[in-house]
């Protein structure tokens, strides 16, 4: 299999895994939503979907119109550090249980989840996406792509921290 098939592979992949986060996202939302959730910073996702959307489609026309010259040492690291943010994405996913979805839903009344990766973290699952960003697109030496993603990613991870962190601030202390 070629390097550019095998790149392919990898980017389809991720693209079921992202599917399959739209499920459980969709699921859990409404369990938000029947639960009195309410929802934070909805103008910013669209945006953030297109970013997402750009970097599985940009890695693809990069590598394929581009013809980039694989490096197999950059291929491996990448394709460990992409396995690893994927991990983590769904023990963020499993941490946060039925709270967890990719818009910004609060539940009132609940303290926030400190299990996990969240005992360490507030905003784990944005290590992954930072890590993400760079690494898939890097796995098929699409530099451009990679740059692109992470260049434009600064403004809305601030954003979205910011308003996870308006949301997070309305939820109830943690017991002592």
């Amino acid at each position: 299999m070629s390097g550019y098939v095998a790149f392919t592979v990898l980017v389809a992949l991720v693209g079921v895994e992202r599917i399959a986060e739209l499920v459980v996202s969709t699921r859990n939302l409404r369990w938000s939503r029947d639960h009195g959730g309410v929802e934070y910073g909805r103008s910013h996702y669209p945006y953030m979907v297109a970013l997402h959307v750009f970097l599985l489609v940009g890695s693809l026309v990069e590598v394929w119109v581009w013809r980039p010259t694989l490096v197999p040492a950059l291929s491996w690291t990448m394709l460990a550090l992409v396995v690893a943010s994927q991990l983590l994405r769904w023990w963020c996913i499993v941490s946060l249980g039925h709270r967890w979805n990719t818009r910004v839903v609060v539940v009132p009344g609940l303290p926030a989840v400190r299990t996990g990766p969240y005992r360490w973290l507030t905003h784990p699952n944005y290590v992954a996406v930072v890590v993400e960003g760079f690494a898939l697109p890097l796995t098929g030496s699409a530099w451009v792509t990679a740059l692109v993603f992470t260049v434009l990613n600064i403004p809305l991870l601030r954003t979205r921290i910011r308003v996870e962190n308006q949301a997070l601030a309305t939820l109830p202390p943690q017991p002592s």
